[in-house]
């Protein structure tokens, strides 16, 4: 005589395993509003809390999941989507005296405010720079890959020029190496390599590399060890290195190669690229004065 097995339902019914297993229809809702270029997954959860979106006419909670046929609003407007799975990135040199936030207490200068404009979604910015620090600082309108490259897991190298003014000992180099403790942990560079010294012999210059991108994290270890930072400047963003041709408050379009590194980077599928109109590519044109060359991302030497 047949027996019923251990977890069947009664009638001799067995256990839908399939649909248990199954998960939930649709994407994130906050991924969603990240891939169409409105800001980082983060940022888009506040956006949710905050009552700001709407999916087929109700207000939005954190956890909804969403589909292609699903109508989504944000502040009132209907968010379109057909352009989700293109995107657009661009590399950008910062000068000192420019904040990485889209406005500003202060009224000081923002870095987006030399950016061009985006008919739709907006610039997303992968990482910062403080106020004082120059260099390379990389924007896309995909905050999923904003948000997959920012993320601590990624491990993503991140690799400053800076001039330090004091007497710097092997001693004071080690420790770095292996680790100080900051008043937000512990922090460390895994590489410093000699860049030489100024003419007048007080200043000297470093390549160190970080794992990480806490806030003011170079100058936070160098000054853990009695010295000043009098210049910084960000060279290199995992593969992609800053191009010499590319000057303070300038910015480049990255080009299909130089964004599937990103996306490699990232560990995510890569998308399209959005194309630029002629009057952008112009912009970009005009900022070296002939057309402009070859991609960013390369694993060449240090730029000096």
């Amino acid at each position: 005589m047949a027996t019923r097995s251990r977890g069947s339902k009664p009638g001799g019914d067995q256990p839908d395993t399939a649909s248990q297993a199954s998960s939930p229809a649709g994407d994130k809702l906050q991924k969603v509003l990240a891939a169409t270029g409105l800001g980082s997954r983060r940022e888009m959860e506040r956006w949710i809390e905050q009552g700001r979106v709407n999916v087929n006419g109700r207000r939005a909670k954190l956890g909804d999941r969403v589909t292609e046929h699903d109508r989504l609003t944000v502040d009132g407007k209907p968010l379109q989507r057909e352009d989700a799975d293109k995107v657009r990135c661009i590399l950008y040199h910062k000068p000192p005296g420019e904040v990485t936030s889209r406005s500003d207490p202060q009224d000081r200068r923002t870095v987006f405010q030399r950016l061009p404009k985006l008919k739709q979604g907006r610039w997303i910015s992968i990482g910062r720079l403080d106020y004082n620090t120059s260099g390379l600082l990389l924007f896309t309108t995909d905050g999923e890959l904003a948000n997959a490259l920012m993320h601590p897991s990624s491990n993503i190298e991140r690799e400053y020029m800076v001039r330090v003014m004091g007497d710097v000992t092997p001693d004071m180099l080690q420790r770095m190496l292996e680790g100080v403790m900051l008043d937000d942990g512990v922090a460390r560079f895994t590489d410093i390599q000699d860049g030489g010294g100024d003419q007048d012999g007080i200043n000297k210059w470093y390549y160190v590399v970080l794992m990480e991108g806490r806030n003011r994290e170079v100058r936070r270890l160098w000054e853990s060890q009695g010295l000043t930072v009098s210049r910084l400047k960000r060279v290199r963003y995992g593969d992609v290195f800053i191009p010499s041709k590319v000057k303070q408050g300038q910015w480049v379009e990255m080009d299909h190669k130089d964004v599937k590194t990103l996306y490699r980077m990232a560990g995510l599928p890569a998308k399209s690229l959005q194309r630029v109109s002629a009057k952008e590519r112009e912009v970009m044109e005009r900022q070296f004065g002939k057309r402009t060359g070859r991609g960013v991302a390369k694993a060449g030497r240090r730029p000096r």
